[in-house]
């Protein structure tokens, strides 16, 4: 089966490309201890600004400034918002944001969603994980942003800067941001216009 020369030239292809997104992707390994103590900081606006960015206008629900661990992360190209948000961060914080919170929880990316399952005996409960932990849609305000974006890695401890926002779209779809860090399910995800981005050095 691999005697056809165009066979292996796409075998290797696909080893290549593999290798390239792991390396890309592969987790850093930050020091134990909570890495991000404080909870998000969030103000919300009555009358908040639009922006055009490609087919959607997007409306300011509430300014927003997170220091988090990457939980997660899950780049996107093909789904039907991916031009728009091209990846997604599952961030923790507080508990959420330690080495050894994190051993007992099980953490992946799927679909738009952000999925967790506690081991036994974990040392922190449900209520803690919903409420220190988030799924955020990332939005990059300007080509710098995004390619900082796609730098980053899980593990690293990052502070986002910038603005929860809803969206809607020119033939009538719509996204709407959460604004509670204690809700879950569908609706429950951040969508974040991200203007900022500081990434913390381990030593």
């Amino acid at each position: 089966m691999w005697r056809h020369p165009l066979i292996k030239v796409l075998f290797a292809a696909y080893v290549a490309w593999g290798a390239w997104n792991w390396l890309q992707n592969r987790p850093v390994r930050p020091p134990d201890g909570v890495l991000a103590p404080a909870d998000p900081l969030q103000v919300d606006v009555s009358d908040g600004a639009s922006t055009r960015v490609g087919r959607w206008i997007l409306t300011v629900r509430a300014h927003y400034r997170i220091t988090a661990r990457i939980l997660s992360l899950e780049r996107y190209r093909w789904d039907s918002l991916a031009s728009l948000v091209p990846e997604d961060l599952a961030l923790g914080w507080r508990e959420m944001s330690d080495n050894r919170t994190l051993q007992s929880v099980e953490i992946s990316q799927s679909n738009r969603f952000y999925y967790w399952r506690i081991r036994s005996g974990a040392p922190v409960s449900r209520g803690a994980i919903i409420g220190h932990s988030a799924n955020t849609h990332i939005i990059p305000a300007d080509v710098l942003i995004a390619q900082q974006l796609r730098g980053l890695r899980p593990g690293q401890t990052v502070t986002l800067s910038g603005d929860l926002v809803d969206g809607l779209r020119d033939d009538g779809a719509s996204i709407h941001t959460s604004l509670s860090r204690t809700d879950t399910g569908a609706g429950a995800c951040e969508i974040m216009l991200l203007r900022e981005i500081e990434v913390e050095p381990y030593r």
